[in-house]
């Protein structure tokens, strides 16, 4: 779901089919900016990104004619929507028919505020001759840079080809690996995972923030290095937890959308996508400690932690074992 940033900036993860008519969606972090103007695109959230990394592409929100749902027109592409600007159409997925609505909304009232005025009609009408150089990477690039867990992928794009159908094969299994905030990788989980998904963590020695692949079990919260990997970077029991809250130093820290999870030795940072995603976690976690700690630890009561997370839960079939660290 979009969000607000401390900033006033409507933020959050879409993916968009950046090659007119390629039909291959990617993963890319949104921010609307109604302040500069533009909707700007990423690899990843920025505060996760090196110091000064570039956008993906942009778009000026005056270039924005209408934006609406593109579900007729793109009936493969489920809960898309269709930015219009000028003489090309941006095509975007949603992560559900919630977050198409919100995005819709926001794009066409941050485009009611900039809409020119008719004695800036012409300047637009050159504007947009540019729009191509404009709003993303230029078409002599002979490179692509997709998200395959958790880490950017560079391929070449000068000798791509083949049939329709083996073509058709390689964009869903691209698909598949990109969507990596709210579409899980592996293979299958067991009745035992509570929450998985993707967040954003402080190391313990150097105090980078690095993306980690998290899965919470009926005993323990595990992160990996991807959504790919069997083994966990580490293990932490949940009878070491005493606490899980938003974390009171997200101002300090400059971070969104930020928890803490207090444990004996240490106490983990972590940064969701969301603000929906960071109560998700926050109430799967504490609700995983109470069916841990109650009285009896029965079905109803895993039900009842499983409830409190993110419904989208796959299945895993290789057993956790420790594991220690310093990430």
């Amino acid at each position: 779901m979009p969000y607000v940033d401390r900033q006033n900036r409507i933020c959050g993860f879409l993916d968009i089919e950046e090659n007119e008519n390629s039909g291959k969606f990617l993963r890319r972090y949104f921010i609307l900016d109604t302040q500069q103007g533009s909707l700007v695109w990423f690899m990843d959230n920025p505060q996760n990104l090196p110091i000064g990394a570039d956008c993906v592409g942009s778009l000026k929100l005056t270039y924005i004619s209408k934006v609406s749902d593109a579900t007729k027109q793109r009936p493969k592409a489920e809960f898309c929507f269709v930015i219009n600007a000028g003489m090309r159409k941006f095509f975007l997925q949603a992560n559900d028919q919630q977050d198409l609505v919100d995005w819709v909304n926001a794009l066409n009232k941050a485009t009611k505020i900039t809409v020119p005025k008719s004695s800036e009609s012409q300047q637009n009408s050159e504007n947009q001759k540019i729009l191509p150089d404009v709003v993303g990477p230029k078409k002599q690039v002979s490179y692509r840079t997709d998200i395959i867990g958790g880490v950017p992928i560079i391929t070449q794009t000068q000798h791509e080809g083949g049939d329709g159908a083996n073509r058709s094969e390689r964009e869903a299994l691209q698909r598949s690996h990109s969507q990596l905030p709210y579409f899980l990788g592996r293979p299958a989980q067991e009745q035992s995972v509570i929450k998985s998904g993707y967040c954003v963590k402080q190391g313990a020695v150097m105090r980078n923030w690095k993306r980690r692949y998290f899965l919470l079990e009926e005993n323990a919260m595990s992160y990996f290095k991807s959504d790919l990997e069997k083994e966990p970077l580490r293990m932490i029991p949940l009878k070491e937890v005493h606490k899980v809250q938003e974390c009171k130093q997200s101002d300090i820290m400059m971070r969104d959308n930020l928890f803490e999870v207090v444990t004996t030795s240490r106490t983990f940072y972590i940064q969701a996508d969301s603000p929906v995603e960071m109560h998700s976690w926050i109430k799967a976690i504490s609700g995983a400690i109470v069916a841990q700690r109650g009285p009896g630890r029965s079905a109803a009561t895993m039900r009842q932690a499983r409830r409190l997370s993110n419904p989208c839960i796959q299945r895993y079939t290789s057993r956790i074992g420790e594991c220690s660290g310093t990430d």
